[in-house]
């Protein structure tokens, strides 16, 4: 398929709605410069109009678009050519043929279902790699000198079966040491239940998804194990689904009436949530919201504080530790270039040091400068109160005054403000890493200056979700539709409102479909229908850059520039030369990961 027809069909849509942003998506498949090649290939393909990419784009053959209830167009056929006979509103407009409302919106229609079938390129369905770096705010790595990481992960990334194993602990721990009903015991963990990023209600008892805007996503509030109807949730919140500010959370993620679960190990709290609620709701049981909450938070702590994770992960380091000759292979990388690096955690040396010499080897503090363990974060970050110590090689402190921060020693606690000053290291030559938005990267973004890298797993499986067919035919159809629905609402008779409504039903079940692909609870972490979440708003402002982990790096050389897709304001025109030029689709170095993974 040439450029020429890319070009036709992203004008087309983009007619049919200034606000409809799907014809950017797919002109960026013109040609595989978009993952690997050059920008000058670019203007050869436009200047030209020759076919780019081949491999990529070909005629689309999707079942997957809905039908209408109009007949479709008729195609004549002669020689390899494709004739298609004129529409019914192209016909109406050449010859004055008047046609009621009803019959022109279907034609509308089926124009645009014809433009969507006929040129969506299959090949873009496999245009994005989970192992790309995506950029927020431009990185020129070449400036970065000092390399941060917080260890849980980040450097150490654990499989499934450690949520499993947190949610059974701590819902005995419920049942044993706070007396909940035995019957709670009877609840089995569910993998695929909650998603990072989710608000709970904490005297409602509701778990939910929150917009970038503080609105409620309808069919994402759950009590119990249990949807609520949206015409209770409008009920619950004084007819409106929007949460004022004050309310959803402060700046680490909790405010008073409401708590965002942030990071990857909250995934199992949730899940004990929900299950709690469910039992005595399920048994007209009355209680304590508020009570549960406090209850199951601590009932959860007890399994970070007695050792309980960490007794696990040491007894079965292969068990529980994933990708560790990934972890080796970064520091490795980093080191051999002459960069420098630190480590700061909360987790207790013993643990640390038995993970690192499981990934990395014995000799794993060789490849850091600083070293500092049972950091307090956040309040590492904000509080000056706290003094740094020393430990000896068995884990024990030391009551020497800390006058410098030595390679090869391990710190307890401390501060940042003394990291600063002993070490220099402010400002944007320092990139630090981490998994928690709030407790690893929003202090240093927002008061220190450091270049911040987001940690976030489920990229992997939400991009296998963007690259299948099912997802790029549905969401461009229901982009589409979206478009005609905003042009043609200004037929107001009675058959045209029957015609949009039967739209306006379709469009709400593609954004079931697609909201389903991701997690058919909560849908993507990303996105709520067409925002973005509240969770994707704080990964854009507290993070420079993000990725499914920190082997991504190794994709870029360490003189590597990463710059942010400049995405189109409302009152903007798209550029389609700035979407093909950056973005999402370059991985430039992906054989240096051959041999990895």
């Amino acid at each position: 398929m040439s450029c020429q027809k890319i070009r036709t069909f992203s004008h087309a849509l983009w007619q049919t709605s200034k606000s409809t942003s799907l014809c950017k998506v797919y002109v960026a498949s013109c040609g595989s410069v978009a993952s690997t090649g050059p920008t000058t290939q670019i203007g050869e393909c436009f200047e030209n109009e020759q076919s780019c990419g081949s491999d990529l784009i070909q005629p689309a053959r999707s079942t997957a678009i809905p039908t209408s209830p109009s007949p479709a167009n008729h195609r004549h056929v002669a020689g390899n050519k494709q004739k298609v006979s004129p529409t019914l509103s192209e016909r109406a407009f050449t010859t004055g043929l008047k046609i009621d409302s009803k019959t022109y919106l279907w034609s509308r229609y089926n124009e645009m279902k014809r433009l969507v079938h006929d040129l969506i390129p299959p090949g873009v369905c496999n245009l994005l790699n989970p192992s790309t770096i995506y950029a927020n705010n431009e990185v020129d790595l070449d400036e970065v000198d000092i390399y941060g990481f917080d260890y849980d992960y980040t450097l150490a990334l654990y499989s499934n079966t450690l949520d499993t194993m947190i949610y059974n602990t701590a819902r005995d721990f419920l049942v044993k040491h706070y007396k909940y009903p035995e019957g709670i015991s009877k609840y089995d963990y569910i993998p695929n239940f909650a998603a990072r990023g989710l608000h709970y209600d904490i005297q409602k008892g509701l778990l939910m998804k929150i917009d970038a805007f503080h609105y409620i996503q309808l069919g994402t509030v759950y009590r119990g194990l249990k949807p609520v109807p949206d015409d209770e949730v409008l009920e619950l919140y004084g007819g409106t689904h929007h949460v004022p500010l004050q309310e959803v959370s402060g700046f680490y993620g909790k405010g008073p009436m409401m708590k965002q679960f942030m990071d990857v190990f909250s995934i199992p709290e949730m899940t004990l949530l929900a299950a709690a609620n469910d039992y005595f709701i399920s048994n007209d049981i009355e209680y304590d919201p508020g009570h549960l909450y406090k209850d199951v938070s601590d009932a959860i702590g007890m399994v970070h504080i007695k050792g309980y994770m960490y007794k696990w992960i040491m007894q079965d380091l292969e068990k529980y530790i994933l990708r560790g000759d990934e972890t080796y292979a970064v520091l490795h990388h980093l080191a051999s270039h002459g960069k420098k690096l630190f480590l700061i955690t909360n987790s207790p040396f013993s643990f640390v040091d038995k993970g690192m010499k499981y990934m990395v080897g014995k000799d794993w503090r060789d490849f850091f400068d600083v070293v500092i363990v049972q950091a307090d974060k956040p309040h590492f970050f904000n509080n000056c109160g706290k003094p740094f110590r020393r430990l000896d090689g068995n884990g024990d402190l030391q009551w020497d005054k800390i006058k410098s921060l030595d390679k090869g020693q391990i710190y307890k606690q401390g501060n940042l403000f003394d990291f600063l000053r002993l070490t220099g290291w402010r400002g944007s030559k320092v990139l630090y890493f981490g998994d928690h938005l709030y407790s690893d990267l929003a202090d240093l973004m927002l008061r220190h200056g450091w270049r911040t890298g987001a940690i976030v797993p489920e990229l992997e499986m939400e991009t296998r979700v963007v690259n299948t067919e099912q997802y790029a035919q549905s969401l461009t159809w229901l982009q589409a539709l979206t478009g005609l629905l905003e042009r043609m609402q200004m037929h107001r008779d009675p058959k045209s409102k029957e015609v949009l409504q039967d739209w306006l039903k379709e469009r709400e079940e593609l954004r079931a479909v697609t909201k389903n692909l991701f997690n058919p609870h909560f849908g993507s972490i990303f996105r709520t229908c067409h925002n973005p979440t509240f969770f994707s708003r704080r990964l854009c402002r507290f993070s420079d850059l993000y990725m499914a982990s920190i082997s991504c790096l190794l994709n870029y050389d360490l003189s590597y520039t990463f710059y942010p897709r400049r995405t189109p304001l409302q009152h903007e025109a798209p550029l389609w030369m700035d979407q093909l030029c950056t973005g999402c689709m370059k991985t430039p170095f992906l054989e240096e990961m051959a041999h990895i993974r």
